[in-house]
């Protein structure tokens, strides 16, 4: 068993083999958003039961990966870009492994868009970092979108089929994708794909209940947990709503509108 084996072995609960991701690094993209300065609290009060690993960029890893419980999983994005730049989708490599080592990373995590006049460069960036981060025996995370001035609509399940092949084919450990709009192509990609497939927390300004129930579509078809951000730290108690997506993913309750 290689180092990037036994790593992945971490990323995804014993009991249930589902993995609950939560990513806290939309501050480089988005900028001071709520919901971010509660980050530090958020963190002291993981637990590994119920998330497997939290996605930080390199800044925020340096001064909170302390605080993060030894047993969670540390995920260091590895590109970015911001909603101002031109264009918006853009994503360019700004770790390097070495660095993400340094910072204690567990995993690393590449954001990459299609359908755009930058997937070429940024498809690159992906089998870079990838070879590289294999060498070490540090597993990658890939979330694919379909995202720029070539699509219409993102959750075009087609779209989201053609995003999980992706992962499939050029070598990361883990594809996260949105969760279409039709399922059946959807599922035919996830029973396809060699690597676990997670879904995100889907469009924004859906209810928590709403990115749930995606979550649990994803469940049924076949994805292995979730990657989960704004639908957790902007929430009233993010703890709370984090312990709601956990008990959808480790035990598959259905949670309902309180």
């Amino acid at each position: 068993m290689n180092g990037t084996t036994r790593r992945m072995k971490r990323l995804f609960d014993k009991t249930s083999g589902n993995s609950l991701i939560l990513a806290l690094d939309h501050g480089a993209n988005e900028g001071m958003i709520d919901g971010l300065g509660a980050i530090p609290s958020i963190l002291k009060d993981l637990t590994s039961s119920e998330v497997q690993g939290v996605i930080l960029n390199k800044g925020l890893a340096r001064h909170f990966s302390a605080i993060i419980p030894e047993d969670i999983n540390l995920i260091i994005q590895m590109n970015a870009g911001t909603r101002h730049g031109s264009p918006s989708y853009n994503k360019n490599i700004v770790c390097s492994i070495q660095e993400a080592l340094r910072l204690g990373a567990d995993a690393v995590s590449v954001h990459v868009n299609i359908g755009n006049e930058l997937e070429d460069r940024m498809l690159v960036d992906l089998g870079e970092i990838t070879d590289e981060a294999h060498q070490l025996g540090i597993p990658v995370l890939a979330t694919v979108f379909a995202r720029g001035s070539q699509i219409v609509n993102e959750h075009d399940s087609s779209l989201v089929a053609h995003c999980i092949r992706i992962g499939a084919e050029l070598g990361p450990d883990i594809v996260a994708v949105p969760y279409p709009d039709n399922g059946e192509a959807f599922r035919k990609a996830v029973a396809a794909s060699p690597v676990p497939v997670l879904v995100t927390g889907g469009p924004l300004g859906q209810t928590i209940e709403g990115a749930i129930n995606n979550t649990l579509r994803g469940l049924e078809s076949g994805c292995k947990g979730c990657c989960i951000g704004r639908n957790i730290f902007q929430t009233k108690n993010p703890i709370e709503s984090m312990e709601k997506f956990a008990k959808v993913i480790h035990k598959k309750e259905t949670i309902t509108d309180t």
